[in-house]
């Protein structure tokens, strides 16, 4: 089988299990694996399907990346393709030099930013699988919604064989245009939420919508087309301005796992209610959405997460994410 080698050079400094954790969230998460030194993903090129894996070689501060492509011979186009997504994924080309000024001031982030240093701020593939994965985890704990949409990838996503074991793709728009949602009701999702990502899906491929665009919006213009879709509301558009277009000046503070990790930081008892995490959150200005991913690192930490694999993932009841 093809399999061919090149290397990335990240902006520094960077950490690549930091980056895949914040991107994976759970060790049962299917689509992005991680054995404890090599992040895996299957890529659905146009010109087919690609298993790629990155390892880090040398710390933070002088990390260079080796990425592998397995399935189909590294033409120049396959290259430029495979480094765009995990510049995206990852966050290779994400500058965080003013951020970790900025964080040297405040005495509550100067630790958090410290320990977490090398860490950048993943967006999922595309804005697609940002809505889907928003969508799943509504109403039930991360572990559940985690393990949800890994099976959506294993029932409806394109597979592949890489001699060792069959791994799959988070599921595309034409891989879920043509469901019915009863279909998604057998691997235990939601009528309302399967007729949400069916319709989202079929949108997408009928040329009626294009998520990609979005990114030419305003924040208040792309909340508001989120919210148009069914089963969106400002929550999910929120998280899916941070996750799925980079926005990490946004910070989804209906997000109700967010809020906790937020509280036991600042060491608040009350509960948070939207305008009071706005409020608790304005001192941190446009770097909102990078603290949100730095607490999170911070609870999976807590919860011995991050030493984890896919050979060891075990089921762990995970943060409770908010409904819209």
């Amino acid at each position: 089988m093809t399999s061919d080698t090149f290397e990335l050079q990240p902006v520094l400094p960077f950490r690549l299990d930091l980056a895949v954790w914040t991107l994976r969230r759970r060790p049962g998460n299917i689509v992005d694996r991680w054995d404890g030194k090599t992040y895996r993903r299957l890529l659905p090129l146009t010109q087919g399907p690609v298993e790629v894996g990155v390892s880090q070689h040398g710390p933070p501060e002088a990390a260079v990346l080796q990425v592998f492509v397995v399935g189909r011979p590294l033409l120049a186009a396959v290259r430029v393709v495979v480094t765009s997504a995990l510049e995206r994924l990852l966050g290779l080309s994400i500058d965080l030099s003013e951020f970790y000024k900025f964080a040297a001031h405040h005495r509550r982030l100067s630790p958090l930013a410290h320990r977490f240093h090398g860490m950048k701020p993943p967006r999922f593939a595309t804005v697609f699988e940002g809505v889907i994965n928003a969508i799943a985890c509504q109403q039930m704990t991360l572990t559940l919604g985690i393990r949800l949409l890994s099976d959506l990838a294993v029932a409806f996503g394109p597979a592949f064989d890489n001699g060792d074991e069959t791994v799959y793709a988070f599921p595309r728009p034409v891989d879920l245009a043509g469901l019915n949602p009863p279909d998604l009701r057998r691997l235990g999702f939601s009528l309302q939420k399967g007729t949400a990502m069916i319709e989202l899906a079929r949108s997408i491929t009928e040329g009626r919508l294009d998520l990609e665009h979005f990114a030419d919006l305003s924040d208040d213009e792309a909340v508001k087309r989120l919210c148009e879709l069914r089963g969106v509301g400002r929550w999910t558009a929120e998280y899916v301005l941070l996750r799925g277009l980079g926005r990490t000046h946004v910070f989804p503070a209906d997000d109700v796992g967010a809020r906790n990790n937020l509280r036991r930081w600042l060491g608040i008892t009350k509960p948070l209610d939207y305008e009071s995490i706005r409020e608790q959150l304005s001192p941190f200005g446009q770097y909102v959405g990078l603290v949100y991913f730095h607490l999170l690192l911070d609870r999976l930490s807590e919860a011995g997460e991050l030493g984890a694999n896919d050979s060891t993932a075990k089921a762990r009841e995970g943060t409770v994410l908010a409904t819209d």
